[in-house]
Formats: C-alpha cells, structure tokens, sequence
C-alpha cells in the first residue's frame, strides 16, 4: 500500500498475555500493507527473584523459543519483508544486566525503550496513570535519560506515555528536559499508532509533541500492534501523519539496526 509506513519496530505477541494472533498473521499483514522491514518487539521479560510472575509479559524461560520463532519466520519470508527480533524494555536498574545477557545470548537485533513503570512494575507506578506529583514526573524523565545514556535502546516509545495532569509549567519543563536530552543522544521519539487507533489513548499528546516540533528531535512512527488487526489501521496512520504537519515534526521511516 501507498502512503502508509516502510518500516515498524514496535509489535508484541500473545506471550505477553495482552496480545493476539500469530507472528505468521503479523507478517503477512505488514507485508500486504507494503512495509519492508518489520520488528517484533514484545515485552521483555524480567528476572523476579521471589517467585513474582507478571501477567503483563513472557517469562525469562520463553524468551528462547519467541526469537526462535521469529528468526524462521523471517528466513521463511526474506524475498518479502525484513524481519528482526528485539524487546520493548523498561530501564529497571536492578534487571538492567542480566536482561542484556539474556539479550546477547540471544542474538537479538535491538531494544526500544518503553518505560511503562517506574521501577519494577511490583513496586512502581504505571506511568500511564493519571497523576498530579510532580516527584512522579521527575523521576519518569530521570530514569529515562539515565537508561538511554546506555546506549542499549534504539528509541524510546510512546514519550508521552507520562500521564502527568498537574501544572502546565510542570509538564512543560519536564517534557522539554526530556527531548533535550534525547535530541543530544540522537534518540528519536515513537509517535504511538495504537494510542492514536480503537479505543484512543491519552497518548499521542498534542501538548508533548509541540516540544519536538520546536526543538527539531526526530521523531518515529510505531504501530505498536498487540494483533494483525493494528498492522492496517490506516486511519491510526493518518491521525500521526497530521499531528506531524501540525507539527512540522522531523520524522523518520526507518532506523539502522
């Protein structure tokens, strides 16, 4: 298809609980859909040491088979599309290295950062959950720049997942720290499609994305597809494309991996 994205980073799989229908379903969806190159990324799977298990992602033991899975699929279907494997990670320091063992045992193609809890999800908030403590917002902007200054994420998604709803001038000179240091590191942000289709979010945010507009960070699209269904959402599309002529936001089509 014409006029619709080239390549996506950010899809997910039923192993993270909240997902539905096949890789194979995925795959042939992007490529109906014209885009050449395609990344799963589901949740990446946290190493609990007191039994916990997350009903919002894989397990450490599942990781193996889901990038199998997707490596044969992708040698299955290279005269078509480009297929890689990576996770949609939170920077969680106290999982941070034995997720990248786990991550270069693997062979995995990348990470995006998706910072939906501060801290572990046992014992910090989701980030998407409206509040007015300014603490919150701070902290969701600290641990962001201190998780990119790895160097292990190639972008960070949905930005403006941060549900802050106190002061304008709070947001403000939060959000702009945050796109600053992004655009130092050369971080692009993802412009949400998932938000932005059935059941719409309180992200894509028009009051975050006039920060890039103004500073100039590049910006990404990601369907961010939990089923094959989002993969065709050309109105979820549209919508982006608008928000960045409102904009004049500088986006992106692909990333080098």
């Amino acid at each position: 298809m014409q006029n619709f994205l080239k390549a996506n980073y950010h899809a997910h799989t039923y192993r993270c609980q909240h997902a539905y229908d096949t890789e194979r379903e995925y795959i042939e969806a992007a490529i109906e859909m014209g885009i050449r190159e395609f990344g799963f990324s589901d949740h990446v799977p946290c190493p609990f040491q007191d039994g916990y298990v997350s009903g919002i992602r894989m397990t450490m033991k599942q990781a193996p088979e889901y990038v199998r899975t997707i490596r044969k699929l992708g040698e299955e279907y290279k005269s078509d599309i480009r297929i890689y494997v990576g996770f949609e990670a939170e920077y969680i320091p106290e999982f941070y290295e034995e997720q990248m063992k786990m991550f270069r045992s693997l062979g995995c193609d990348y990470l995006i950062m998706g910072q939906h809890f501060l801290r572990s999800e046992q014992t910090g908030p989701y980030t998407g959950t409206e509040t007015d403590d300014e603490g919150r917002i701070r902290e969701y902007v600290d641990t962001v720049i201190e998780g990119m200054h790895t160097g292990s994420y190639l972008y960070l998604a949905h930005p403006d997942l941060m549900n802050y709803q106190g002061l304008d001038s709070v947001y403000d000179w939060e959000m702009t720290r945050l796109c600053k240091a992004m655009k130092e590191m050369d971080i692009p942000l993802e412009i949400n499609m998932l938000g932005m289709g059935e059941g719409e979010r309180h992200y894509p945010a028009e009051r975050f994305w006039k920060i890039p507009g103004d500073l100039g960070n590049r910006v990404i699209l990601g369907i961010d597809a939990h089923c094959e269904r989002q993969i065709r959402d050309v109105q979820a599309y549209q919508k982006c494309m608008q928000l960045v002529d409102k904009y004049n936001l500088n986006l992106i089509d692909r990333m080098e991996i």
